[in-house]
This record gives C-alpha cells, sequence and structure tokens, in this order.
C-alpha cells in the first residue's frame, strides 16, 4: 500500500524542516508514539538509527520497530526505511518545499504487511496512522513557530 500526504505548514522552511529533523521530539507531536531511543546518529546528525515504540490503544498493544532516517539538507529531504520490526516493513520520503512564509510538506509511504491473512487490515491500520501523526507532526510545528514569533514581538 502506498500513502501519500501533502500539506502547507505555517512557517518558513528552514523553520519547518529544522524542527521536523529534531526526531527525539516526535513524542511531543505524534500521540501514538510512547518513546524514541535514538541508538545511532552520524556526525553530520543527518543519518539517525533510532528505536521507537507505539501505543496501539485500540488493540491494547505496544509496537516496537527500528528505523533509519536519512536527512539531505540540500534537497530538504529525508529519506527513510524500518530496519527491524514484526510483521510489515515501510519506507518513504519526505519533502519540504519553500512556499515563502509557508512550507509544502509532501509524503510518500509505502507499507508491506507480511501477514496475507490479515495484510489489507494491517497496512490501512498503519496507513491511517501515519496520516494521523503527520497531521499532529504538522501542527505541532507549526503551533511551535507561531510560538517563537509571538515570544520574539
Amino acid at each position: 500500500m502506498v500513502v501519500e500526504h501533502s500539506a502547507e505548514v505555517k512557517g518558513r522552511l528552514p523553520q519547518v524542516y529544522s524542527l521536523a529533523k529534531t526526531i527525539y521530539l516526535c513524542p511531543e507531536f505524534m500521540p501514538d508514539v510512547k518513546s524514541i531511543n535514538v541508538i545511532e546518529r552520524s556526525l553530520d546528525g543527518n543519518r539517525i538509527i533510532s528505536e521507537w515504540e507505539s501505543v496501539v490503544r485500540e488493540f491494547r498493544t505496544c509496537i516496537r520497530w527500528t528505523a533509519e532516517d536519512v536527512w539531505d539538507d540540500q534537497t530538504n529531504t529525508c529519506k527513510f526505511s524500518l530496519l527491524k520490526s514484526n510483521h510489515y516493513t515501510y519506507s518513504g520520503y519526505w519533502a519540504f518545499d519553500d512556499l515563502g512564509d509557508r512550507t509544502r510538506f509532501s509524503a510518500k509511504i509505502e507499507i508491506t504487511c507480511d501477514l496475507p491473512k490479515f495484510r489489507t487490515q494491517v497496512e490501512s491500520f498503519v496507513a491511517n496512522r501515519m496520516r494521523l501523526n503527520m497531521d499532529h507532526m504538522l501542527a505541532s510545528i507549526s503551533a511551535r513557530i507561531q510560538r517563537s514569533e509571538t515570544q520574539s514581538v
């Protein structure tokens, strides 16, 4: 299943991109994410391997996975992939485009479940959660930018 998502964020590209790149803030941005443990980071900070834990309230369970993010400051993109998980994989990218005082966020993510009996349900559930979490992340980024602009006036 392929998930494509696009939205405009109130804020200039450098601010939005910089806040999105701060992976350790994701539990604040994404309500399902319980914790993130960065286990490896390149010297320039552009390659990050992290362990994630998320609460799936509907199923009363936690899921864990290990992901790799590769940020490209020249193109304002992030390519990511799942390194370790149970029963599904994903990979994709985020792109940030300058629109002046706004930034366009675009995402394309491919999700695959290796449980044939539950493939459609798992892929749909993960896709919906990813969309929801991206919307929460973008709203949080926008709110942080607005707060910082208000405080500097």
